[in-house]
C-alpha cells in the first residue's frame, strides 16, 4: 500500500470511529457545559469538522475552506469561532449552538473534500513542503502534516467527545 492509499485508509477509520461517536448524541448532551475547562462536546465536534476544512483547505492546498464558500451559513453552528488572533475560543465553544443535522452534513462535505484531495496525491504532492513556521513547526512536508496534524487531530478530539459522553451517563466510543 503506497502512502497516499494509507493516508486515505486512515482519515476513513478516524471519521468513521468519530461519526459513530457522534450517532447518538443529543442536543441536549451536545450543548451540556462540563465543569471545569472542557467544552461541550457540540462545540469539540465543529472544531474537530472546522479543523480539517481549514488546516486541509488553507494551509495545505491555499485555498479558502469549504466553510467560507460552498457552506457558507450552513455549517450547523449559530456563529464562526473566533480567529486565533481575536482569542476566546473557550468562551465560543460555550455559547455556540449547533444544529447537529446539519453539521454532520458540513462534516460529511469536509470529509468527501479531504478524500478528494487525497486521491489527486501523488509522492510527489506528499513530498511538497508547507511553512509552519507560524505554527512554530517550521517547514515540513504535506506527507508529514496530514498524520501528525489531520488524523491526530480527529482521534484526540474523539476521544474529549467519547469522555464528555461517558460523564453524561452515555456510551462514549461506539465499539
Amino acid at each position: 500500500m503506497d502512502g497516499v492509499a494509507m493516508l486515505r485508509e486512515e482519515f476513513k477509520h478516524q471519521h468513521g470511529i468519530l461519526e459513530g461517536t457522534m450517532q447518538d448524541v443529543t442536543a441536549e448532551q451536545a450543548q451540556w457545559s462540563p465543569p471545569g475547562r472542557a467544552n461541550p462536546l457540540g462545540a469539540s465536534y465543529a472544531h474537530i469538522v472546522l479543523g480539517e476544512d481549514m488546516m486541509l483547505n488553507g494551509m495545505v492546498r491555499g485555498a479558502p475552506p469549504l466553510f467560507a464558500t460552498t457552506w457558507a451559513n450552513k455549517t450547523g453552528m449559530s456563529e464562526p469561532p473566533p480567529t486565533p488572533d481575536q482569542g476566546d475560543w473557550d468562551g465560543w465553544a460555550r455559547k455556540v449552538k449547533v444544529d447537529l443535522g446539519a453539521l454532520r452534513q458540513y462534516a460529511q462535505a469536509v470529509y468527501q473534500n479531504t478524500d478528494e484531495y487525497l486521491a489527486s496525491l501523488d509522492g510527489n504532492g506528499l513530498a511538497r513542503e508547507i511553512d509552519l513556521s507560524a505554527f512554530h513547526l517550521g517547514k515540513q512536508t504535506v506527507g508529514w502534516f496530514l498524520p501528525n496534524m489531520l488524523v491526530s487531530h480527529v482521534a484526540h478530539h474523539c476521544g474529549e467527545i467519547a469522555c464528555l459522553k461517558g460523564i453524561q451517563g452515555a456510551k462514549g466510543y461506539p465499539f
